[in-house]
């Protein structure tokens, strides 16, 4: 009774907890959509949710540590409660993030978690970058990513050396802010089943499950969230594939889908009206196009007006189909399904040219416009929302963008040019928009 009564006459003024970011705490319940580990502390899409998620493992590994579990935490900014601290830094532009990463450990905790990038996003605080992978005239791939806010090239971690010379490598973004990097063919190694994704929340690589079957130069989406791929090339005597395969993260794992109706080496695909279009070659290079509809879990060949039209970079955007018209991306067609052809939509009356520098090599969606890259790393935005409006009495529907200090000037690219002719010349490879 004594040993009781002192028990509950104890202090408890010690334990005193964060109104809303402990230094433990587990960030699943906050973001349950991607499944995510806190104690893992990196994301893997697909993990099962924390068991026991108040429960620090680290919990008894030292004396120091419990001393400082016992401790008062420091406010994340002097003089304010933390759910207003946070309030104030989730507005902090996201260019800046490197910086408060390293003010203090629970700042950057803070910024680790899934639930600082989630409340961002709710609050439609969320910014958008293009991320710009490219192949350099020595073969080796680089990627950068465009701040469109600042106008400015971010810096990334270097692309795991996997992939640092790879051919024929998939490139997809799934839950909006994981950039993932799948299959391919190493010069040395031949086909992979790889598959790594980038976290524009953490800024940091992680491995994924491996696809089922090796393949290269194949085709992929994303539909409702989930990776397909289909096609491709593979080294041995089956060597163009029909197989087709689809990631879960949410089950974290690959699955085999039907075969396509014949194998194909896809050059082009798109998500368009719930169906995944792809044109390719045939085993016997011949042009051929199917489409694939994910609730029958079939393939159907196609040979439509669309298919007919149909020109590479193209986009599914607000369910109209846009392609570009010309080399240099200044031209926009429209694809009207009433008529099952291809019209002329919008013209920038400012073209820059054919040459290869200035080749369009990606059409993305960009802040709700369309996003136009060009292989020496210059873009232009298009506002589609009002196609009746003439370009000319309506500059902002045609907006070049010139980020400062990285894209070149009209003599240097005719100088590369020049130099380039007997070589390889760098190109894009493949183009994503990320959000944090």
């Amino acid at each position: 009774m004594e040993h009781q009564q002192q028990s509950s006459n104890a202090p408890t003024g010690f334990r005193v907890h964060a109104p809303l970011v402990d230094s433990v705490s587990c960030y699943c319940k906050v973001d349950s959509g991607l499944k995510t580990v806190a104690e893992a502390r990196k994301f893997v899409p697909g993990s099962k949710l924390c068991i026991r998620p108040d429960i620090n493992p680290n919990a008894h590994k030292s004396k120091n540590l419990r001393r400082e579990r016992t401790r008062v935490q420091l406010p994340l900014l002097p003089g304010l409660p933390d759910d207003l601290a946070i309030a104030c830094l989730i507005r902090v532009p996201r260019a800046e993030h490197r910086k408060l990463r390293l003010v203090c450990k629970r700042w950057y905790r803070l910024l680790a978690g899934n639930f600082f990038y989630s409340l961002r996003k709710s609050l439609g605080m969320a910014e958008e970058w293009v991320y710009v992978i490219k192949r350099d005239r020595d073969g080796k791939i680089s990627w950068n990513a465009f701040d469109p806010v600042y106008q400015l090239w971010q810096p990334l971690p270097p692309v795991p050396r996997e992939y640092s010379e790879a051919l024929g490598f998939g490139c997809a973004v799934l839950s909006g802010c994981h950039l993932y990097l799948f299959g391919g063919k190493d010069p040395l190694r031949g086909s992979m089943r790889r598959v790594i994704f980038y976290s524009a929340r953490t800024n940091k690589w992680h491995r994924a499950p491996d696809m089922l079957r090796k393949r290269h130069f194949f085709g992929s989406c994303v539909i409702n969230n989930c990776l397909y791929v289909a096609g491709g090339e593979c080294e041995g005597i089956q060597r163009t594939l029909r197989s087709a395969e689809v990631y879960d993260p949410n089950k974290n794992r690959w699955s085999f889908i039907s075969d396509m109706s014949t194998a194909m080496v896809p050059f082009i695909g798109v998500v368009y009206d719930g169906k995944w279009f792809l044109k390719g070659l045939g085993s016997h290079r011949e042009v051929m196009s199917e489409a694939y509809e994910p609730e029958t879990n079939s393939w159907t060949p196609v040979s439509d007006g669309m298919v007919a039209g149909w020109r590479n970079p193209s986009i599914s955007l607000n369910g109209l189909l846009y392609a570009l018209d010309c080399r240099d991306g200044c031209k926009l067609r429209v694809y009207d399904g009433a008529t099952d052809s291809w019209n002329k939509f919008i013209d920038s009356k400012l073209h820059l040219g054919s040459s290869h520098a200035l080749e369009a090599a990606a059409l993305v969606p960009l802040n709700g416009k369309l996003c136009i890259v060009r292989n020496n790393m210059s873009i232009s935005l298009v506002d589609v929302s009002s196609p009746d409006k003439h370009v000319e009495s309506n500059p902002h529907l045609w907006e070049n963008i010139a980020g400062k200090g990285h894209f070149r000037t009209l003599v240097t690219n005719i100088w590369s040019s020049i130099a380039g002719r007997g070589g390889l010349k760098s190109h894009i490879v493949h183009c994503q928009v990320l959000q944090a």
